[in-house]
């Protein structure tokens, strides 16, 4: 039954944009491998993992014997007017005592009185103390209480960035003292880690060249990964990227650090390379042309859950970059990983497998060919069926690539697989971008039929009944979204005539056609 509705603007509108933006539809060659990863709206979204790379706060149990480092009396019970006389005395002993007294406050809370401190002047003694070689306690105590009011919002950062600490830390990291250099790095990552602004502040204060000289066998590894953490953070941020001159520096070095075994340095590295990929094709291009790409696959397979996913993350950022891109990391392995990381345990690492899936299957029908090769049909089959909503929606973009840019037989191959079952029994979804996506792909698998033949349309058109798809179109009929309605009215009435079908056999138990002397065999 056909439910008539006029078409209106609005929803002529809404179906055009839904073409334009879908990858093939309505492009140019040279614009077909655009950035894939621009439909995937929920990955680029920033993760809770990822936000919790921005800022660290210092706490006690972080760093050495506190006595050890600040053996000047105990500064518990100060207030802030005790704060305040203490710090701006002339006696070493107290000045150390009420930084110590004010960053005990900001370890617990960015909610101390901040603004009573600023308003008598402490920041400004906090960063005089930062150049007082001669008194290393001292520096240490008033580079500790700026790093964890950096570490707050984005005023708490202004605040100490525009009282003159930036340039004081980056010569700080000279210190021959390796925990005052190393509380300089942790700052410099705070305030890196506040956004573009202040990361390339730091950039133009040649913080890479002072950081880098750090990294050597000899560097304690918890050392390296405060200063991995930094480096990861210089390389964050789309608006703008970190300039290239900047990502040429950084490159080496992150390199070296992704060949370590400790987790926490492997994290942030592979932070780093995933904010590095995200981006452009021409950015993409720096990253492969290092050969870092089969490390990132081989990291991919790594125990632990923090390594796993920005190095998921890095990869399937560059399999959203162009063909040559996709077929490095091919060439890698990913496809020999991604049916394992599409049956993991946990839906995030699921969902963002899915999405670098649908990357490669958005790839010329060879890189198709090699997905199906690989096995990776029925897994995704798998996460259609029983996956979350948000890794089911990332499935339906992989299936609909493949019909967009596969080859008539490898879409049989997706019926064979119970996909076309999968992504009929999803049109019950709220999601409208879904169905769109969704119908979509039912009408690329008819105009594949219907290149072998109008009898293998009318073939399809039997299974698709069948398997409840029918009615499930002709409901979509009333569907509230006008473009849903449209495209909906479109292919009942352009593939679903309600003409003899006599001598066409399906079987849909077995998920496939049975036809006699049939050509679009699945």
């Amino acid at each position: 039954m056909r439910v008539e509705r006029q078409p209106n603007m609005s929803s002529k509108k809404a179906a055009d944009e839904r073409i334009s933006k879908f990858k093939n539809k309505g492009k140019y060659p040279a614009k077909l491998r655009e950035k894939r990863i621009s439909e995937c709206v929920e990955l680029r979204k920033a993760h809770k993992n990822e936000n919790l790379l921005k800022r660290r706060r210092i706490t006690l149990s972080s760093l050495p014997d506190e006595e050890a480092l600040s053996p000047h009396g105990d500064s518990v019970g100060f207030g802030v007017e005790e704060i305040i006389t203490a710090v701006k005395s002339q006696s070493i002993a107290a000045q150390i005592q009420g930084c110590q007294a004010a960053r005990k406050r900001f370890s617990k809370s960015c909610d101390a009185p901040l603004k009573e401190m600023i308003d008598a002047g402490l920041l400004s003694h906090f960063v005089s103390f930062l150049s007082m070689d001669e008194e290393p306690a001292l520096q240490f105590e008033a580079a500790w209480v700026l790093t964890n009011i950096a570490s707050g919002t984005s005023w708490h950062t202004q605040q100490v960035v525009e009282h003159g600490a930036v340039a004081a830390f980056i010569n700080l990291l000279a210190s021959p003292m390796l925990h005052i250099s190393e509380q300089a790095i942790w700052a410099l990552g705070n305030i890196a880690g506040d956004g573009p602004t202040y990361r390339d502040v730091l950039i133009e204060c040649n913080i890479i060249p002072a950081l880098l000289v750090h990294i050597s066998p000899d560097t304690p590894v918890g050392y390296l990964r405060n200063l991995t953490w930094t480096l990861s953070n210089l390389c964050r941020y789309k608006d703008p990227y970190p300039p290239l001159s900047a990502v040429h520096q950084l490159l080496p070095p992150l390199i070296q650090l992704l060949h370590l075994s400790d987790k926490d340095i492997l994290c942030d590295a592979c932070w780093a390379f995933s904010y590095l990929t995200g981006s452009s094709n021409d950015r993409i291009e720096v990253v492969v042309k290092t050969g870092i790409v089969p490390r990132l696959v081989e990291l991919m397979s790594h125990k632990e859950f923090c390594v796993l996913i920005p190095a998921l993350r890095a990869i399937g950022n560059v399999v959203s970059g162009s063909d040559m891109h996709t077929q490095t990391a091919i060439n890698a392995g990913v496809l020999n990983i991604l049916p394992q990381l599409l049956r993991h345990n946990k839906p995030n690492v699921q969902k963002e497998a899915t999405w670098a899936l649908s990357n490669i299957a958005a790839g010329h029908c060879k890189q198709i060919q090699q997905l199906i090769t690989c096995g990776l049909l029925p897994p995704l089959v798998e996460v259609l069926r029983n996956g979350d909503f948000k890794t089911q929606r990332e499935a339906v973009w992989a299936v609909t690539n493949i019909t967009s840019g596969g080859t008539a037989e490898q879409m049989v191959q997706l019926v064979q697989s119970g996909a076309l079952e999968a992504i009929i029994n999803l049109l019950q979804v709220k999601d409208a971008k879904v169905i769109l996506i969704i119908l979509e792909a039912i009408n690329n698998m008819f105009k594949a039929a219907k290149k072998l033949g109008e009898s293998e349309s009318e073939k399809l058109s039997a299974l698709i009944e069948e398997l409840g798809g029918l009615e499930r179109i002709e409901i979509l009929q009333n569907h509230e979204n006008n473009a849903v309605y449209q495209t909906a009215l479109n292919l009942m009435e352009e593939h679903f005539s309600l003409g003899d079908r006599d001598g066409v056999q399906v079987n849909s138990s077995q998920n496939s056609f049975l036809f006699q002397t049939c050509t679009f065999r699945f």
